[in-house]
């Protein structure tokens, strides 16, 4: 049933932005250049890896030594702009219709994070990643890591398509009022560095 939602709404969402995708990707190309797309390697279902695809929304600016600079001085007002909104992650929408990623679900960060993870926070594995997900809506990226992986973990055990539903309109709503977009004090996230001690609670959730 999930896999139907997903594809039922996919495709349907498909039909209805691919004038805005064009247009967002025209905007990509002629503020920030070629690529329009960001491609990564992310860790999917049981960490199997994937490349997602996003719109651009930073520079590809580097230091003297060639690594790449904070995200604070490679992210433009426009990329912003499409973070704030959501805009930057309709190509999503072709993970999903690979079967590579799901409406909902945690949200697919990056492949060394796999080794940092307790084994309670390695459970944000054992479901398709997602566009959206329990911890969007209640937070985003003003949660510490420890708040988003307890709520993907929440989600995996209560998961239902009606919580999958109710989900997807919160995300509405929530793109809409433009909020938690970035964690207070930095351009987007800081990066997981791990958690030293997991408590009690985190070890029998």
């Amino acid at each position: 049933m999930k896999r139907c939602l997903d594809l039922g709404i996919t495709l349907l969402a498909l039909i209805i932005f691919w004038p805005f995708m064009v247009l967002v990707a025209l905007l990509v190309r002629i503020r920030l250049g070629s690529p329009v797309f960001f491609r990564q390697i992310r860790p999917g279902r049981h960490g199997k890896p994937f490349e997602i695809i996003k719109f651009r929304t930073m520079r590809d600016l580097s230091g003297p030594d060639g690594v790449p600079l904070p995200d604070c001085d490679r992210l433009t007002p426009f990329g912003r702009f499409l973070r704030s909104t959501s805009l930057d992650e309709l190509p999503e929408l072709l993970n999903v219709l690979r079967g590579e990623m799901s409406l909902v679900g945690p949200r697919p960060l990056l492949m060394h994070y796999l080794d940092r993870y307790t084994p309670f926070q390695a459970r944000r594995h054992e479901v398709r990643p997602g566009i959206t997900g329990w911890a969007q809506i209640n937070g985003r990226n003003a949660l510490s890591w420890e708040q988003k992986f307890e709520y993907d973990v929440w989600y995996i055990d209560h998961q239902s398509v009606t919580l999958d539903i109710k989900i997807i309109w919160l995300t509405i709503g929530s793109v809409f009022k433009r909020e938690d977009v970035c964690q207070p004090g930095h351009a987007t996230m800081e990066e997981f560095m791990g958690t030293d001690a997991p408590g009690k609670k985190e070890e029998s959730s």
